[in-house]
């Protein structure tokens, strides 16, 4: 008798009962599964892009704005700050990547200098004796921005396609300024490239009605901005200062009004609250400008002050549109603007035709992997070809569990793990012969192949899961893929193959009572 003990057995039992009931949801679909009980499980296998189509992304990071608005900040910063020590200055100017300024005393570069470095110590600043001042960043201090604009733009893509319901969507650095992403089953690539092209900067600025606002014409201390109002456009004299931006909103909903037009319902924050309550407060009966991304979305009059924190936004939308621009608004405005540098869409019959050649490429791999074991090992092949078929189950299981996006190049290695199910099973068989013929009984032939050729088994696929997690850690997308289905066929095929192979084996002995093993 070969001895297992108890536990081990009931282990080996749970692991593949457990494996058949958490891939069974992918046999059915999602309407079926939201009948079955609340206990039974509903994640199934996730189809990657390329087997259920959808729409591939790459997008750009535009540093250069993120650059220029520091500038810009850094000249508020310089502008406040030498008015308040009445520091003497002209030309305060922001460039593309520095700002410059010229002191009307040159005696007064010392004590600029030592303001500005208490103000920001990673400011460099290179003068000259006539009191002429360029300000930039250090180095250190443009990449830290510059990556912290990156995971920031990131956070916002992933709400935005969250928020729009796509289901697994695959969002993912590449270098150091681009963005990929991937969409499966996504039908409206469009809307997206749309949403995602948006840098959603949302702004509520007085508008200065002394002045005539006309393009290219330039106001102090006003932007001319223009309004899309029925194809027209319609320019206003929007000032500078911001009363409220985005970073205040809490919610954004769409809706209708009273004469069912789409409109945008927001609410700020407590902080956003007073400010707004203070603004129109104190601007009774004058416009103020809805900014977005530099365009007037609604320029409505203050009637009465509004102290709720709370309003509506209302402008020529489609019911779409106005969707859209909660959506943007609840996501959040990007640290900086993303350009489309590649598009793909593949298309859902490319996809079924990968499935299907995945699933030949599968059924030939096994059934030729179960005609060699059959051949050269007889009952114990066959052994080894139930083992093949729990590996299958245990991985879909495992996929399935842990929500894995399935690839064209994951199946490639599932059809590649089948080979390699059985590469354990040949090791024993092969030592179990070897037992047999230096003269070794059954049973202890069984035990003697087992152990001695676990050493081996466990070194073999040690080895190659060490090159797959290589492969998943630099690797991306497709590649990842592979590696994951890999290894993930690697960790249970030794289970199936030590482990279920060996209990199969116990009982069939137990049953049977062979005098001799065919083998």
């Amino acid at each position: 008798m070969i001895h297992i003990p108890l536990w081990k057995t009931i282990v080996t039992v749970a692991v593949c009962l457990l494996g058949i009931l958490f891939v069974s949801p992918n046999f059915f679909t999602r309407d079926q599964l939201n009948h079955f009980p609340s206990w039974y499980p509903k994640n199934q296998v996730v189809l990657g892009l390329d087997l259920q189509g959808g729409a591939h992304l790459l997008l750009e990071v535009d540093f250069n704005a993120v650059t220029k608005e520091q500038m810009l900040s850094l000249s508020d910063s310089i502008r406040s700050t030498f008015r308040k020590e009445r520091i003497g200055y002209t030309g305060l100017a922001s460039k593309n990547e520095y700002v410059t300024v010229t002191l009307r005393n040159p005696q007064d570069l010392e004590k600029a200098t030592s303001l500005i470095k208490q103000t920001d110590r990673e400011v460099e600043i290179t003068s000259t004796p006539e009191g002429q001042m360029t300000l930039r960043f250090n180095d250190a201090a443009m990449r830290e921005r510059k990556k912290t604009a990156l995971a920031q733009s990131i956070e916002i893509v992933r709400r935005r396609i969250d928020e729009t319901g796509t289901a697994e969507p695959f969002i993912q650095q590449q270098g150091e300024d681009r963005i990929l992403v991937q969409l499966p089953g996504l039908k409206d690539p469009g809307r997206i490239k749309n949403l995602l092209g948006k840098t959603a900067k949302l702004q509520f600025r007085l508008i200065d009605m002394s002045v005539t606002a006309e393009p290219g014409k330039p106001v102090p201390g006003a932007d001319i901005l223009p309004e899309d109002e029925d194809g027209q456009q319609r320019y206003y004299a929007v000032k500078k200062q911001v009363i409220v931006s985005g970073n205040n909103l809490i919610n954004a909903q769409p809706g209708f009004d009273e004469y069912n037009r789409p409109i945008v319902n927001f609410k700020f924050d407590s902080l956003g609250a007073k400010k707004f309550a203070d603004a129109t407060k104190n601007n009774v009966g004058k416009p103020f400008a809805i900014v977005l991304d530099g365009k007037v979305i609604s320029a409505p009059r203050i009637s009465v002050p509004i102290l709720t924190g709370s309003g509506y936004i209302s402008g020529n939308f489609s019911v779409q549109e106005a969707q859209d621009l909660a959506l943007l608004m609840r996501a959040g405005a990007l640290p900086a603007p993303l350009h489309v540098i590649e598009e793909r869409t593949v298309g859902p019959g490319l996809g079924a035709d990968s499935i299907v050649a995945g699933e030949h490429a599968t059924i030939i791999a096994i059934l030729m992997v179960a005609a060699f074991m059959l051949i050269a090992y007889s009952f114990f092949g066959m052994i080894a070809n139930i083992a093949v078929i729990f590996n299958l189950i245990l991985l879909f299981a495992a996929l399935s569990i842990t929500h894995a996006t399935l690839t064209l190049p994951g199946i490639a290695g599932i059809a590649l793990t089948v080979g390699m199910a059985v590469d354990a099973n040949v090791l024993i068989n092969e030592r179990i012969k070897e037992e047999l013929r230096l003269g070794r009984k059954m049973l202890s032939a069984i035990d003697a192949g087992y152990n001695r050729a676990m050493t081996t088994i466990i070194d073999s696929n040690l080895t190659t899961l060490i090159g797959v997690g290589l492969l998943y850690h630099f690797g991306s997308g497709p590649t990842r893929g592979f590696a994951v289905t890999t290894s993930i066929g690697i960790i249970v095929s030794m289970f199936t193959a030590i482990s279920l192979t060996k209990q199969v084996l116990a009982w069939w002995i137990q049953w049977k009572r062979p005098n001799r093993l065919p083998i």
